[in-house]
């Protein structure tokens, strides 16, 4: 796995570095040669947050952690993204290397830990719309009208599918498709 740490508003050590090679590098039996795991940390007033994404064969798995010391926030980072490997580790297996989980919770079975159930991904309602050109500003404003969390629209720049979110910061973002 490729590592990228990049520090906001903060000088990173040496020994966070380290640190975040050691936390990570459990994950190194589950994915590629070719991931890449990109590590910001944000520090803000007496917060610090750690922001984990690592992208590996078209799967993207992120994680965030606000904590008094970013130490504290990587350590819960780890555990979030183990939670979501775990839980998610039928689905995955298909896409990791292979027999990967198998040495990955082969670990965690002998330490006594108990082993998630897999939750079959159930549609509950199927709801169809007209997907009007808006602009970016017109989205977020009929988002925040109907009182949804992220709306997909027809971008009437580039009259492609998007969708805004709100962000847990109160912020908003954009998808759009690569080309």
């Amino acid at each position: 796995m490729k590592y990228n740490i990049i520090g906001r508003k903060v000088n990173l050590r040496d020994n966070f570095k380290e640190r975040v090679y050691k936390k990570l590098g459990k994950f190194d039996k589950i994915f590629s040669d070719d991931a890449e795991a990109v590590v910001t940390v944000t520090v803000e007033k007496n917060r610090q947050t750690v922001e984990v994404m690592i992208r590996d064969n078209g799967m993207v798995y992120r994680a965030e952690s606000t904590a008094l010391e970013m130490n504290d926030a990587l350590d819960s980072v780890v555990d979030i993204l183990g939670g979501q490997i775990r839980k998610n580790k039928t689905k995955l297996s298909k896409k990791m290397k292979p027999d990967s989980f198998a040495q990955y919770f082969a670990e965690e079975e002998d330490s006594g830990e108990d082993m998630l159930e897999e939750e079959d991904y159930v549609v509950v309602k199927t709801k169809t719309f007209s997907v009007k050109p808006l602009s970016v500003e017109e989205a977020i404003l009929q988002m925040n009208m109907i009182g949804h969390e992220f709306f997909m629209f027809r971008n009437a720049g580039s009259n492609e599918i998007n969708v805004v979110y709100k962000r847990k910061n109160g912020t908003y973002g954009l998808l759009e498709p690569e080309m």
